[in-house]
């Protein structure tokens, strides 16, 4: 049984060895080194011998280990070499001396190195922020476009910054950040939202049912259909962020009275909810002059929308369900 053993463990070892030597040759096969012509030849001949396939393939790895160092080695002194593009933005603080610059709106330059840079435009103002100006302020939070925080006016487009991304082709233009158009500034590029948000809350924009009371007490749930619930697609998305209310120019001119876009699509929100149980009371309260019809569907909010929702269709199916 001895000899029968060895048998097999001699067998077993031979033939790991050939599956050795199968997997370096294929190996070997697909390298890109200058020397894989030669390398094949060598392998093709009966003579090769496991140890000069150790050899081989620790050359041919080092040779492509020191070509891709090199490969690394140029793209890092490319990407080191400064980037810098210069950027706009929008100053004004109530606190600055009234003879001091600040104590007038105006736009201070700064000059980043796109290179030493996160590619969003949130961090380019972070990074102004942290090491030139300490003074600038902004909102922000998520930095993943839910919050609607850092909503402002970039290039004249009404965006989040931490969406909008800062091309390295156009290091050569200036890039301009302002705040919300037609809000009250607080402070730099910090808007008054106080306004909006009495707006929106003015809709209510929760769950009313008829049978509250008894749904409380019995811890029922409030259910609805699959179809029903597709219906609410495109609407619950919105983050609040007032860019398409800010690029309205019906808003503009009476943000006091016309709810504005993204108002508007959260009523629709809540309008068609199947578990709503105030739809009626929902249109008489929108359904005003104002409020509502101020919409001329200049679709400015539609375009701007950072998450890809479309106010204008809602304002327009709340228009025909109010006839």
């Amino acid at each position: 049984s001895l000899i029968y053993q060895k048998r097999t463990k001699h067998i077993y070892m031979a033939s790991k060895k050939r599956a050795i030597e199968r997997a370096f040759r294929a190996i070997i096969s697909r390298s890109r080194s200058n020397s894989s012509s030669s390398t094949t030849s060598s392998l093709r001949s009966s003579s090769a011998s496991p140890s000069s396939l150790f050899t081989i393939t620790r050359r041919n790895v080092s040779s492509t280990s020191s070509s891709t160092s090199s490969t690394t080695a140029t793209a890092s002194e490319s990407s080191s070499s400064p980037l810098v593009k210069n950027f706009d933005v929008y100053r004004w603080s109530p606190e600055a001396p009234k003879d001091s610059k600040d104590s007038k709106p105006h736009y201070q330059s700064y000059s980043v190195d796109l290179n030493d840079c996160g590619p969003m435009m949130l961090d380019v103002l972070l990074k102004i922020k942290d090491e030139q100006d300490h003074s600038l302020s902004f909102r922000r939070s998520c930095r993943e476009g839910i919050c609607g925080s850092c909503a402002m006016n970039i290039n004249g487009v009404n965006t989040l910054a931490c969406l909008s991304k800062v091309e390295k082709s156009t290091a050569a233009e200036t890039t301009k950040v302002a705040p919300l158009p037609h809000m009250f500034v607080v402070r730099d590029l910090v808007v008054d939202m106080s306004n909006f948000y009495a707006q929106y809350k003015s809709i209510k924009p929760w769950l009313i049912r008829d049978d509250e009371e008894e749904t409380k007490a019995s811890g029922r749930e409030n259910l609805q259909s699959k179809e029903d619930r597709e219906k609410l697609d495109g609407l619950y998305e919105c983050i609040l962020c007032a860019c398409c209310s800010t690029s309205c120019p019906s808003y503009w001119w009476n943000s006091d009275k016309y709810l504005g876009p993204a108002v508007l699509l959260q009523a629709y929100r809540w309008i068609i909810d199947s578990r709503d149980g105030k739809k009626k009371d929902r249109l008489i309260q929108v359904n005003d002059a104002f409020k509502l019809y101020r919409c001329h569907t200049i679709m400015n909010c539609t375009k701007v929308c950072p998450k890809g929702l479309n106010p204008a269709k809602a304002i327009a199916k709340i228009k025909t369900m109010v006839k």
